[in-house]
């Protein structure tokens, strides 16, 4: 297990790896993993690349809302953030970012369907986007933990998206193939007739072999489907 000053810095390594590949731009991405009863998560409005260790914000899980310590305030998105952590035992991090197909997706209000069988690495037959409400607000975290229901990312209307992970390395991954995922199915849009969309038992299946494959990996590992 990554002692805390060690996630602080994955933190900040992922942060530039998220805007390096294009997966985010500027500082409007944010990410946060757990620790002990509490969470580390990056502070508001300040550029990955002057980032510190010192820097990442600690909030308990069981706090006071704007309850955290550090020289910086944390990202606005800090109650979605603590509030998943909460709820969701099996997550030990989160990556939010505003890449663009996803956004886009997002953008239109849909989720993404079952176009490709990846889907099912976020847990179901789809990708939902959770209704809309304005960034920082409890109501925005409300719908986030809806959409997130028995999976593993989402999109978020008019805004990005969210994917979590047992750890730093799994969030990533997850996050790289919501937008991998996004970009096939907005490029499948633009062709006459649309994508073909895979069924529920087709789905079903793939959980099936999922569940037998064992943990996904970062993308810099194999990871299911890489071995075809």
């Amino acid at each position: 297990m990554r002692g805390e000053s060690a996630l602080r810095q994955e933190i900040i390594d992922l942060c530039l790896e998220m805007n390096r590949s294009g997966l985010n731009q500027g500082t409007s991405g944010n990410i946060s993993a757990r620790v002990g009863d509490a969470m580390l998560l990056t502070p508001s409005a300040t550029p990955y690349d002057q980032m510190t260790p010192e820097m990442i914000v600690r909030m308990p899980l069981d706090g006071e809302d704007g309850d955290w310590s550090g020289p910086l305030k944390p990202s606005t998105e800090w109650r979605f953030h603590r509030d998943i952590l909460r709820a969701r035992p099996d997550a030990g991090a989160i990556v939010h970012a505003h890449s663009t197909f996803a956004t886009t997706i997002a953008i239109t209000r849909r989720s993404i369907p079952a176009c490709h069988y990846m889907v099912a690495a976020f847990g179901g037959n789809d990708v939902k986007c959770c209704g809309y409400a304005r960034y920082g607000t409890a109501e925005l975290s409300a719908r986030v933990l809806e959409a997130l229901s028995d999976r593993s990312a989402c999109l978020m209307a008019n805004h990005g998206m969210v994917a979590l992970g047992g750890d730093l390395d799994q969030a990533m991954w997850r996050a790289v193939e919501l937008e991998t995922l996004a970009k096939q199915y907005h490029h499948s849009l633009q062709i006459e007739g649309g994508p073909v969309i895979l069924s529920d038992a087709e789905i079903g299946e793939v959980l099936k072999g999922f569940a037998s494959y064992g943990r996904q990996s970062k993308p810099s590992t194999t990871s299911p489907g890489e071995t075809d």
